[in-house]
């Protein structure tokens, strides 16, 4: 099998979640456990911490594993989707899978695959557990797929849990309340395991708080005992002096994840690294904290988050697809003061767009575009629920020709903004 031949398979026999939606997702966590029962229990091997959340969980999965890096930790990173190679979801101390490793998974286990049933994430979240164990990593940071409860990776007995924010996503499958998609997170909240829940949200904090008394877990709401204070602000980088419990605790703390949301995720990570230390011996100086959330991307490879693709015109990309995600998204395009944004958008068909659009000022220029997966929004019919909202902009049938069109449009002192969907991040050919 050459690496094509390998993927051309997984995405061929494999039901895929990313490319066909719910069709894909198991209400169950049968297939992973005997998947890893068929591998020797991997998941078992290693010392790992969990993450999961509606927005935030991929950057602080990153940033969790960029401080234990530089703390001299080998260090696993699990998450999903990738953007650009299947690799980039596995990685051990920065490096992504070798591509060789996958093969031989692939073809070592294809009759179990073939039993068994696999979805591609069961195979995917076994493959990471199992490349973990063999690398024998010293923690791994594993970042939930979808929901929490009955996630694949939820079969994982981590040093803590982290839950960020909840907002609204997935609601077919997670409910349509924030307090039913809290209680889905809180699946991950495992007995006598230290929690930590990002931010205080009204309506799903009580249901945390349940949870964790339920299962005798220690709960830490990280907002309670970390305050920040950003005293610089730029495309490619924020800073903060951070408070704990009215003492300074971190002077000029540098975090190269520029985004206004980052605010709400870094009290969440701060409170692990602390409860890491604390409960569960781990040592991490703060040199290496400091260190970590300076490099975040050069040490993990995290790309798609609020990221400048090109200095003129202004060219920024984000992976936010939710309407929470949308309104920071927006608020950060606000603070830029541009003359103008052209914005290049494409959406999924099992969401409902309208709210989402409905968010969109009208005075900026829309490229609706179509990203090649099964699970695309028609782009014409993007077009047309867009219309429906005030929202005017030309339809394009491929993510580059979007792109295109906005860089013959946009003049250098306005911004050009791409997103609305992982998918259509992902076909940024500079990315």
């Amino acid at each position: 099998m050459t690496y094509q031949e390998c993927l051309d398979y997984l995405y061929q026999q494999l039901p895929m979640y990313h490319r066909i939606g719910n069709a894909a997702f198991r209400k169950s966590l049968d297939n992973i456990i005997a998947l890893c029962d068929a591998l020797g229990q991997p998941q078992h091997q290693f010392k790992s911490i969990h993450v999961a959340g509606t927005n935030g969980k991929g950057s602080s999965s990153h940033m969790l594993a960029a401080v234990l890096q530089e703390a001299g930790y080998k260090t696993g990173l699990y998450t999903s989707p990738h953007l650009k190679s299947f690799t980039e979801r596995v990685r051990v101390n920065g490096q992504e899978l070798p591509q060789e490793y996958l093969i031989c998974f692939v073809e070592e286990h294809k009759q179990l695959f073939e039993s068994i049933k696999p979805s591609f994430f069961e195979m995917t979240v076994a493959l990471a557990f199992k490349y973990f164990a063999e690398e024998q990593v010293d923690v791994a940071v594993i970042e939930v797929g979808l929901g929490g409860r009955l996630d694949s990776t939820n079969i994982i007995t981590p040093d803590v849990s982290l839950i960020t924010n909840i907002s609204f996503d997935h609601q077919s499958m997670l409910g349509d309340t924030i307090a039913a998609i809290a209680a889905e997170k809180a699946g991950i909240i495992k007995a006598k395991v230290p929690a930590v829940i990002s931010m205080r949200q009204p309506e799903a904090e009580e249901v945390f708080m349940e949870k964790a008394a339920e299962v005798e877990a220690p709960l830490y709401f990280a907002q309670d005992r970390f305050e920040l204070e950003q005293t610089e602000s730029t495309l490619q980088r924020q800073v903060f002096q951070v408070t704990g419990e009215g003492e300074l605790y971190l002077q000029d703390l540098v975090l190269d994840l520029a985004g206004g949301y980052q605010k709400y995720n870094l009290p969440g990570v701060l409170q692990v690294l602390q409860v890491l230390q604390d409960l569960k011996g781990y040592v991490i100086p703060e040199a290496a904290i400091q260190r970590g959330l300076a490099n975040t991307k050069s040490i993990t490879g995290l790309k798609g988050r609020w990221q400048v693709l090109q200095q003129v015109p202004l060219t920024i990309c984000d992976t936010g697809h939710n309407e929470d995600g949308i309104r920071q998204i927006l608020q950060g395009l606000e603070q830029l003061r541009p003359k103008q944004v052209h914005m290049v958008f494409g959406a999924v068909n099992d969401k409902d767009v309208t709210k989402i659009l409905q968010l969109l000022p009208p005075k900026y220029n829309y490229y609706f575009c179509q990203a090649n997966i099964p699970r695309a929004l028609p782009v014409m019919q993007l077009q047309q629920k867009a219309e429906g909202v005030g929202l005017k902009g030309k339809a394009f049938h491929t993510v580059a020709e979007a792109i295109a069109a906005a860089r013959a449009n946009a003049a250098p002192d306005e911004v050009i903004f791409i997103g609305g969907s992982t998918f259509v991040v992902a076909e940024i050919e500079e990315l």
